[in-house]
């Protein structure tokens, strides 16, 4: 099992980053999403999906983030538009799957905004 994530970087506030993830050697996946861990804080959910389509966002972001998955090449998009500087954070993918609903998690990607 592999997930690799990209797309992380610096920004200024009001700009945007598009944020990827694509997971190998995973089969049956039921759920993807996006956490992130700012200095200090604990890890959050910023924004799933279902295989089924549903999904929810942190209130923080609504209006400003869409997530997408693609069931054929098991990847998750996170499209961050209208950056602020509270989006700081390490920036984490997740793939739910099986019968368990087993969590796999990437490696994290920095995401800065600064002016």
């Amino acid at each position: 099992v592999q997930l690799q994530a990209s797309g992380g970087g610096l920004v200024q506030p009001g700009g945007s980053l598009r944020l990827s993830c694509a997971a190998s050697g995973i089969t049956r996946i039921n759920a993807r999403g996006w956490y992130r861990q700012a200095p200090g804080n604990q890890r959050e959910l910023v924004a799933s999906t279902t295989s089924q389509g549903t999904t929810e966002y942190a209130d923080s972001v609504k209006g400003r983030f869409i997530i997408a998955g693609d069931n054929a090449k098991n990847m998750v998009i996170l499209q961050m538009n209208n950056l602020k500087l509270e989006d700081t954070a390490v920036y984490y993918c997740l793939f739910k799957a099986g019968l368990n609903l087993q969590d796999y998690w990437g490696q994290g990607t920095q995401v800065t905004v600064s002016s």
